[in-house]
């Protein structure tokens, strides 16, 4: 864009103030100083007092009028309109730099008056629609957001002249350059935007993701956030999140559990399940409705297994535990009552019959201290040694006596 200078400043307008001392210069210098602070200080507070984004612009432009008025009064006063308009004719600013600028202030008060329309849009839609969660209204301003502020620039570089195709050709190049240096993070990205418009958990949410398990405290567009029930905050790449199975234990309100009791194969089954069934009912951890079952799960090593099944609202790891230790312990102090058995892990072991099976025989201890039974086998044998001991020494005392 070229442009041509005029060196001609404009005329001035000498504004007489004769009589005027220095002393009443200086006093109305600072009133005029003072007068501007007020206004900027009740603009502040008003706008912070309304919290609007029209405030907000409404109190700057104010804040600006009166810096301009403030100013035109002091070159007034010390009688500087000369030397200010050489300065303003020394800077050789044209008309049309003036319209660019003041388009460049237009359109960005403009867009900044629309994100706020736009945010207070979003949110009577999400309070009027219940399928939309606030964190993803707020995900979808702030795209709608970033998307106008961007659109907007565009439209002012191409009004001061700017080439956009060398910039958004190095823009592109940037881009790849990024993209290959960042892969694992812009795929985190792309896995939280996905998370966040496919809703499979929310904050406050009992998930178990992959081997972590825990409530969801926090979801961004890179990580969420989960406090184990150790009391351990854990931080899960959005990719790692999208790649693993999500279990949303809490999403309707409620969850069921299960505990599984095993009775022996000689007590009444039948029994075992109205028993558990009742002291299930008893519990005050538990909801009434679904009701508690008892179902048979499977014939056991040792037992019959039985799978108690009952739920509890408003899921947490609390009541989790509270409800299952509530349960364990009424169902146990039942089937003592009721007496029925839990047995312990047994083994049952047999041989075949054409082998002889097996023979268990039981033989009582002998003691070192008492002497020997002539009856029993060992001292048979030792008195056997004991008598050919003495045959053999006989026998010997004869072949001497011979020689």
């Amino acid at each position: 864009m070229t442009t041509t200078a005029t060196s001609t400043p404009p005329p001035v307008v000498d504004v007489p103030l004769d009589g005027l001392t220095t002393g009443e210069q200086v006093a109305i210098s600072v009133l005029t100083i003072a007068a501007l602070l007020g206004v900027v200080l009740l603009s502040r507070r008003e706008s912070a007092r309304r919290e609007g984004r029209r405030s907000s612009v409404a109190a700057t432009v104010g804040s600006v009028v009166a810096l301009a008025a403030a100013t035109v009064v002091i070159v007034v006063t010390w009688d500087a309109e000369t030397t200010a308009w050489e300065a303003w004719a020394s800077v050789q600013v044209q008309a049309q730099i003036f319209v660019l600028a003041f388009l460049t202030v237009v359109g960005l008060v403009g867009v900044y008056i629309a994100t706020g329309v736009v945010h207070r849009a979003v949110d009577r839609f999400v309070k009027r629609t219940e399928g939309v969660s606030e964190h993803q209204a707020e995900i979808a301003y702030r795209i709608v957001q970033i998307s106008l502020y961007v659109l907007t620039l565009l439209i002012l570089l191409e009004l001061w002249g700017v080439n956009l195709s060398g910039l958004l050709i190095g823009a592109g190049f940037a881009g790849i350059v990024l993209g290959m240096a960042a892969r694992q993070t812009l795929g985190a990205v792309f896995a939280g935007l996905v998370l966040m418009f496919s809703r499979p958990f929310e904050i406050g949410d009992w998930v178990k993701v992959g081997d972590k398990d825990g409530i969801v405290t926090d979801i961004t567009i890179v990580n969420t956030r989960l406090q184990t029930f150790d009391g351990e905050y854990v931080m899960l790449p959005n990719d790692y999140v999208g790649s693993n199975e999500v279990v949303n234990r809490s999403r309707k309100g409620r969850l069921r559990l299960h505990v599984e009791v095993g009775v022996d194969y000689t007590a009444d089954v039948d029994e075992a399940i109205d028993v558990a069934k009742e002291a299930m009912s008893d519990v005050d951890d538990i909801m009434t409705v679904p009701r508690p079952q008892v179902v048979l799960k499977e014939l056991g090593d040792s037992a019959v297994v039985l799978d108690l099944r009952f739920w509890i609202d408003k899921p947490s790891a609390r009541r989790k535990w509270r409800a299952q230790t509530a349960v364990i312990s009424a169902v146990k102090s039942a089937f003592d009552e009721a007496g029925i058995k839990i047995p312990f892990p047994q083994r049952e072991v047999s041989g075949r019959a054409e082998t002889g099976g097996f023979r268990v025989s039981e033989q009582p201890p002998v003691e070192a201290s008492e002497p020997a039974d002539a009856d029993q086998p060992g001292s048979a044998v030792r008195k056997d040694d004991e008598d050919a001991s003495d045959e053999g020494a006989e026998a010997d005392a004869d072949e001497d006596e011979d020689e």
